[in-house]
């Protein structure tokens, strides 16, 4: 295996799905690296700064018979596209009775602790979560991030991935050849027997740090890692926690309507599950707050160690 940073796993993702399938085509505002030089302009194009046009672009294309990429870079960017994500992309496959594929990938940067402000720095999976018919990628490592993205891309329905900016620099291992990671199949990410913690995308990181540093302590915590949300595999996550007795979910989106919710809920609602639950589910969120630029402020309203840890001891004691 090579150790290649989440960024360029990325990127390589879409050079071999560009490469693999000649309808494969990559549209945006703006590129990492130079992809004309390699492609050339018919299939590497670049739009207006106009999300909503660049959306619908896409989803034109995907009609036509092409597999558009279609990167929106910063998340909050595609909200000047919710027509064309809610009414069109999400519904329009159903609405043709399965008789015709729409294989679009929507690609997006989210998350904070980047200092990048308030209108940069958010993480809306849940709005995406709640619109039936996308499909929701999250990454956790670069492993994931391109075994996921190629997926993403063959999948013939629109698919969003959401590519967390603080793992841009994380390296890691990632597998040679046609490596292709399954939607919906979660990831034990380390063994436990004392507590479940669910992370997501950047905090599958910080779950398994704070893991490593309560083993110490002769605390065993078992880290799933749900790599999509849609679709969710909750049968991997309540088998942990069936085994555990205990919960903690972390998510740098607020709380209130957010994944880390609804993964609770489903949690909570099979019989055996609720049964097996030795304390109160504990999620650790965002503040429900806009992200702030100053990064100290930034630090108090994201999800920390300390309150992971702080989690983890309410539900063992």
């Amino acid at each position: 295996m090579r150790e290649i940073s989440f960024v360029q796993a990325l990127d390589e993702a879409v050079a071999e799905e560009m490469r693999r399938d000649e309808r494969v085509i990559t549209l945006g505002t703006d590129f990492t690296g130079n992809p004309i030089k390699e492609f050339g302009p018919a299939r590497v194009r670049f739009s207006p700064i106009s999300e909503s046009v660049l959306t619908g672009m896409g989803l034109g294309a995907a009609a036509c018979g092409f597999r558009p990429i279609v990167n929106w870079r910063v998340v909050t960017f595609s909200f000047v596209a919710m027509d064309q994500i809610v009414n069109q992309a999400s519904k329009i496959r159903y609405m043709f009775g399965g008789q015709a594929d729409f294989p679009v990938t929507y690609r997006c940067a989210t998350g904070g602790g980047t200092s990048s402000a308030a209108q940069h720095s958010q993480s809306p999976y849940s709005m995406w979560m709640h619109v039936a018919g996308l499909k929701i990628i999250l990454p956790a490592t670069p492993a994931d991030a391109k075994g996921l993205l190629k997926s993403a891309i063959r999948d013939n329905n629109p698919v969003v991935s959401f590519e967390c900016s603080r793992l841009n620099t994380v390296i890691g291992p990632v597998p040679d050849g046609d490596h292709v990671v399954p939607l919906g199949v979660a990831l034990v990410r380390r063994t436990g027997a004392d507590v479940t913690v669910v992370g997501l995308a950047y905090y599958v990181q910080e779950a398994l740090a704070v893991a490593g540093e309560l083993a110490g302590q002769g605390i065993e915590v078992e880290v799933i890692d749900p790599r999509t949300l849609v679709p969710l595999d909750v049968g991997t996550i309540r088998a942990s926690v069936r085994k555990t007795g205990r919960l903690v979910i972390v998510d740098e989106a607020p709380p209130t309507c957010s994944a880390a919710a609804e993964i609770a809920a489903l949690v909570v609602e099979d019989a055996a599950t609720f049964r097996a639950l030795k304390a109160p589910v504990q999620r650790v969120c965002a503040a429900s707050v806009p992200v702030p630029y100053s990064p100290t402020l930034e630090r108090a309203a994201l999800p920390d160690r300390a309150g992971i840890i702080a989690a983890i001891r309410r539900v063992l004691d």
